[in-house]
């Protein structure tokens, strides 16, 4: 991270100081704005003077502006620490959610930008593909339906599915279940982790309360030694909101029910129809001959860990079921690593504390793409604050901005702000994504209007011995997550609609998932780690206390660590990479029915757990009895059901998590293994692909980069699989 002293920026980032009062009224005033522009185009142009200067560019426009608020009014309910902020935006996506399906089915306005459409007119490439996109959308949204009755019922339906997916990410968000286990129950978990754990009163005097948070869920599955607990640390959380799944099955029968509207055979035909894959059986045929290649890996790296439970079980005097666990796989996928790798994960963790590795990682990216991240900290935030007031600029005290700018090779102008907010509280977000606050476009005099986005992640806090340190997989999180900040960050497009990670979304993970790449580089792992000790005088202290008479370590990650970690790259990949064909394969079951009647039919709950064992090979509670209903994971799967971003949810898309891992391992193969931090590459990377946002075909933009079409090779290749 720059050094470099504080210089204001041409643009103040964005205030939150919205009011439970103010994100509706403001929302509403959005609308109606938006809504009386809309009239007057109708009111003052025939479909015979129609052009896209007098009807798509001004929507275009009153788009682009709407946005720099209507996702700081979103947003809100995924950070905000006050539950009637938080309230407030919900009701406010919600009134946004019904306007936008309101205004996509106005056949008014769709005759004017068909007869736009009709004429064509000669336009710049991005502006021509806005046409044909906001064309499209009103056909998507039902407007090929005759009107009728079946018209008004395709609104309904699209109108119920905003409110199921809404409310069905406010379940998630506020979720806050937890488990008191006595200190007994809790053996082997580190105390690093049991001392954040709100010790218990009364009834549970004498006990620790366990939530379902990452920073407390993950680790027990790794460390505690009793099995009963890890068993029900898993069931329970597989069930912690239960009240989703009758929304889940509803959602998934309106969505079928639409499509079938459209005249598609099922909504997988519907949504995969603009993705890269293009049709339904493009994605089984990759999912259904990735699980074959992977079957025989997967039962090889589960029989090598059943073995180690065997062994552990006897030797500790215990009798072995023959079986293996779901909750057993984190446990015994560490203990190998431990065992057979030499590699002791929290010896790693203490080279990785949050602050540093965020730091280094800034840095990776000056040096790769040209840019400079200054920290606005102190009496600076107040002098960019439009309010005068630099809390304003932050939702929450934890929360980091950075100023972003070009550096003198790439012209030294401002390229936006990044946020960070990095540990879990009550009712925010509860997994690690990316943001984008508002976008970027070009405004009608022709300057530029510079992006916001945010990092909202959820690692451990820092405790009175430690400050926060990751684990070597939460580097990977961090590193991916923030791939998507700086996505967002440098993507140059006319429109907001095309503005950053606004691509299909069998893409969107690509430029991230290659990112991932540097956290597995010698030379990389070395350049992110600063050992926790050295930061302080308090800390070596505190670590020599903890490390009986070991010498002090050294302040960057030793090679023979690194060695160790890299060795582990690909242990239990099948196993993996099988489990995250369990979420696609689902998607895609749920989502494409032979008929109607089917779907009805279907119980989802069943059929996640059969396919969970069926395709994973690990145990469930139905190997003890307990059938297939003890446990309603897709009630926690957010990504098929909660609010679509720009580009689309994951529903009927989950399977872009993989697909896309061809395209990222292609660009990285062909690109970047031999030299990572290239900065003549990074800068093209930044110019040919992450520039572009969605403003062309994405195909387009990944053979210009690569010079020829995709392959596979590479892909198949890193799985072990050519």
């Amino acid at each position: 991270m720059t050094t470099a002293a504080f210089k204001k920026p041409p643009q103040a980032p964005p205030i939150f100081i919205g009011t439970s009062t103010s994100i509706v009224q403001d929302t509403q005033r959005l609308i109606e704005k938006s809504r009386a522009l809309q009239d007057r185009i109708v009111a003052e142009v025939k479909a015979g003077d129609a052009s896209f200067k007098s009807v798509v560019l001004p929507i275009a426009q009153d788009d682009d502006n709407a946005s720099l608020e209507s996702h700081i009014l979103g947003f809100y309910q995924a950070v905000s620490p006050e539950k009637a902020l938080r309230d407030a935006s919900t009701e406010a996506d919600k009134l946004l959610d019904d306007f936008a399906i309101e205004m996509n089915m106005r056949e008014d306005v769709y005759k004017l930008v068909d007869a736009v459409f009709g004429k064509r007119e000669m336009l710049e490439p991005e502006s021509q593909r806005l046409l044909e996109k906001q064309r499209k959308d009103f056909i998507r949204y039902g407007l090929g339906i005759p009107a009728g009755p079946e018209r008004s019922r395709f609104k309904q339906i699209k109108k119920r599915l905003s409110q199921i997916s809404i409310q069905f990410q406010k379940t998630l968000n506020e979720e806050n279940g937890g488990i008191w286990f006595s200190p007994e129950e809790l053996t082997g978990v580190p105390d690093d982790v049991l001392s954040t754990l709100t010790p218990g009163e009364g009834a549970n005097k004498g006990k620790l309360r366990l939530s379902f948070k990452y920073p407390d869920l993950f680790p027990t599955l790794k460390y505690a030694t009793n099995p009963a607990t890890r068993k029900k640390v898993f069931i329970d959380n597989e069930n912690k909101c239960n009240q989703n799944v009758p929304l889940f099955k509803e959602a998934v029968l309106l969505r079928d029910e639409a499509a079938r509207l459209l005249g598609y055979s099922n909504h997988a035909a519907f949504r995969i129809e603009d993705k890269m894959a293009k049709t339904p059986a493009t994605v089984d045929e990759f999912l259904g001959d990735l699980r074959q290649r992977l079957v025989n890996g997967g039962r090889k790296e589960k029989e090598i860990l059943k073995t180690m439970k065997e062994e552990d079980v006897k030797s500790n005097g215990g009798h072995f079921d023959g079986h293996y666990f779901t909750w057993d796989h984190r446990y015994y996928s560490r203990i190998q690593l431990e065992n057979d790798y030499k590699l002791d994960q929290e010896k790693v963790a203490e080279y990785f504390p949050l602050k540093t590795t965020l730091a280094a990682m800034l840095r990776i990216f000056e040096e790769l793409l040209g840019l400079s991240f200054v920290e606005v900290v102190g009496a600076d935030r107040s002098d960019i604050s439009p309010s005068g007031k630099g809390d304003d600029i932050v939702w929450h005290p934890d929360v980091q901005i950075f100023s972003v700018w070009n550096d003198e090779g790439e012209g030294g102008g401002f390229v936006g702000y990044l946020y960070t907010d990095l540990h879990p509280r009550d009712g925010k977000y509860g997994h690690a994504a990316n943001f984008n606050i508002s976008p970027g476009f070009t405004n009608p005099n022709g300057t530029r209007r510079y992006p916001a986005t945010a990092l909202v992640c959820n690692f451990s806090k820092p405790t009175a011995k430690k400050p926060s340190l990751l684990k070597h997989e939460e580097v990977v999180t961090l590193f991916h997550e923030l791939g998507h900040g700086i996505h967002d960050l440098v993507s140059v497009t006319t429109y907001s609609r095309f503005h950053g990670t606004s691509v299909v979304q069998d893409f969107v993970e690509a430029p991230s998932q290659m990112l991932e790449n540097w956290c597995w580089t010698p030379s990389q792992l070395k350049a992110l780690s600063q050992h926790y000790s050295t930061l302080s005088p308090e800390y070596l202290v505190m670590w020599k206390e903890q490390s009986s008479g070991e010498r002090d370590p050294s302040a960057k990650i030793p090679e023979d660590l690194i060695d160790n970690l890299i060795k582990t790259k690909h242990v239990n990949d099948a196993l993996f990479t099988l489990r995250q064909l369990h979420f696609g394969i689902f998607d895609m079951a749920v989502h494409e029915p032979q008929s109607h009647g089917e779907l009805e039919q279907m119980d989802c709950t069943e059929l996640y757990n059969k396919l969970r064992t069926e395709i994973t090979a690990l145990d469930g509670p139905e190997a003890l009895g307990m059938g297939n209903d003890w446990g309603h994971g897709q009630a926690t799967f957010g990504h098929l059901i909660a609010v679509p971003a720009p580009s689309g949810g994951y529903d009927a898309g989950y399977y872009g998590y993989l697909s896309s891992q061809v395209y990222s391992m292609d660009m990285f193969y062909s690109v970047f293994a031999k030299d990572p931090m290239n900065p003549e590459e990074g800068r093209r990377y930044r110019h040919t692909v992450l520039e572009k946002g969605g403003s062309q075909d994405e195909m387009k933009t990944l053979e210009s980069f690569l010079g020829r079409k995709p392959s596979s090779e590479a892909f198949y290749r890193e799985l072990g699989l050519a």
